[in-house]
């Protein structure tokens, strides 16, 4: 797959935005996994995007469908030309699942703020509770990237495989098994462990104290370090996939590795399989 994408054109930096929140042809989302923080403050003219239940299907566990994401894009003001502006809490955990899938539907020119919500506030640049104002727009998708998505059967085919890369971004204490899933959070496996061959490389390593993105030099020496080059055919997974798109959006976009896909059932449908393999 081609790689026309710099670093410059997947971040922006807070002073960026700061400079461009009234751009036309400039959209800004907050994406969380919930609108509590949305409702709380919210960057001026950001809408905000339900991660549970705008961002994923209502009724089967999988993604936005088409015509969903389609209505959702339209709703929110957003042409196919519109440069979006992705942020959210959580060290965008969020916010890179949206760029995922805006990336897996076929969207052009979206950007992440790098720091998010963190950074912003830290910050102390100006945030507003009132909802912002956008007139419909007419969206439609026309190319979807199937290449951006693993599933499970494609990651058995990994198993014992070295012409892949498996990458689990979650704590080592999930990895080693010690745990099922971070405290106080719900979505639950039956089994504790990891995929077999995969490699432990938490997605908290490739962000800076502040929540921005380490360096590209620094990143290449995290994977590479891990067995994680781009001669591989690499997959990332997590516990329910948000994390994992984070430590997607590093590979694809930030090191541009040439073929890279999210395993979004990630360790909450594998640890639930009759059968499967588990290490611990």
């Amino acid at each position: 797959m081609s790689k026309t994408l710099t670093q410059e054109k997947t971040l922006v930096t807070t002073d960026w935005a700061a400079n461009h929140l009234t751009d036309e042809g400039v959209r800004f989302v907050e994406v969380d996994v919930n609108t509590r923080s949305y409702d709380s403050g919210h960057i001026h003219g950001a809408v905000g995007w339900n991660w549970k239940t705008q961002l994923q299907d209502q009724l089967r566990r999988t993604i936005a469908s088409k015509d969903d994401f389609e209505a959702l894009l339209s709703k929110s003001g957003i042409r196919n030309d519109t440069t979006i502006i992705l942020y959210g809490d959580n060290n965008n955990w969020f916010a890179a699942w949206a760029y995922w899938l805006l990336k897996y539907y076929g969207h052009e020119d979206v950007r992440i703020l790098d720091g998010g919500r963190v950074k912003w506030e830290a910050e102390k640049r100006d945030l507003t509770t009132d909802p912002a104002q956008v007139e419909s727009a007419k969206y439609s998708i026309q190319n979807i990237k199937k290449q951006f998505r693993a599933f499970r059967d494609d990651v058995s085919q990994t198993l014992g495989n070295n012409s892949y890369g498996l990458v689990d971004v979650r704590s080592p204490d999930e990895f080693t098994g010690k745990i099922l899933a971070p405290p106080g959070l719900d979505e639950l496996s039956q089994r504790a462990g990891h995929i077999p061959g995969a490699r432990n490389i938490p997605w908290s390593k490739a962000v800076n104290e502040d929540g921005t993105f380490k360096s590209k030099d620094e990143l290449k020496a995290l994977y590479e370090g891990e067995g994680i080059t781009p001669d591989k055919e690499i997959i990332s997974y997590c516990r329910i996939g948000e994390r994992s798109a984070h430590s997607w959006f590093v590979l694809n976009e930030l090191l541009e590795y040439p073929n890279v896909r999210n395993y979004d059932g990630s360790w909450t449908e594998w640890g639930n399989l009759i059968e499967v393999p588990i290490e611990r």
